[in-house]
């Protein structure tokens, strides 16, 4: 994959395929009688991660921690029982899009992923930053400054969904804006 210049932003990668299809992709190309619905197609630049939700659970249970149970159990079977086709699904998928495949599932309040992948992120922070990444080490909040960062980062997320998805509208009005460029016929 090339890099190109993506302006104040510093560097993005580029032509990496398009993966606005993935959902009706994904969609054709699962047995329908894995998930309840359609599944929950998440991407980024490097992974693919496909959640869907599985079949209600219709037996009664005496605590909410035996309906965990219950629920995680369901997800093992679901992961077992599919791991083949998905497998070859997520070949498929991988050699169309150029990006790592990762499944999970969800029933009533559980959700599982299985085998998503971890990017290393490279950084560089001034003081100011480290020693927020410190104080949440030395409170045990995290173990280290890397799983600190990603704790930050999720937290900001979690906080900021409505402006980062306002975000992503306006960065793809962009990238449609610059993909037709100016018309010098």
């Amino acid at each position: 994959m090339r890099q190109g210049w993506r302006g104040r932003g510093g560097w993005q990668q580029a032509e990496v395929p398009d993966t606005s299809d993935a959902a009706a992709w994904f969609s054709g190309r699962l047995p329908e009688d894995w998930f309840a619905g359609e599944p929950e197609i998440t991407v980024d630049r490097e992974e693919i991660i496909v959640v869907g939700e599985l079949p209600p659970l219709t037996a009664e249970y005496s605590d909410d921690a035996a309906k965990a149970a219950a629920e995680s159990g369901r997800i093992s079977r679901f992961r077992e029982d599919t791991r083949d086709n998905r497998i070859e699904i997520a070949r498929q998928a991988e050699h169309r899009y150029r990006r790592k495949v990762a499944w999970g599932a969800r029933i009533g309040d559980t959700r599982e992923l299985f085998t998503t992948i971890s990017v290393p992120v490279m950084t560089r922070l001034r003081q100011p930053e480290r020693r927020v990444l410190d104080t949440l080490v030395d409170a045990g909040v995290a173990r280290s400054r890397s799983e600190a960062l990603a704790w930050a980062v999720k937290l900001v997320g979690e906080h900021a969904d409505s402006w980062l998805a306002e975000l992503r509208t306006a960065m793809s009005t962009v990238d449609d804006l610059r993909a037709q460029g100016p018309n010098l016929a």
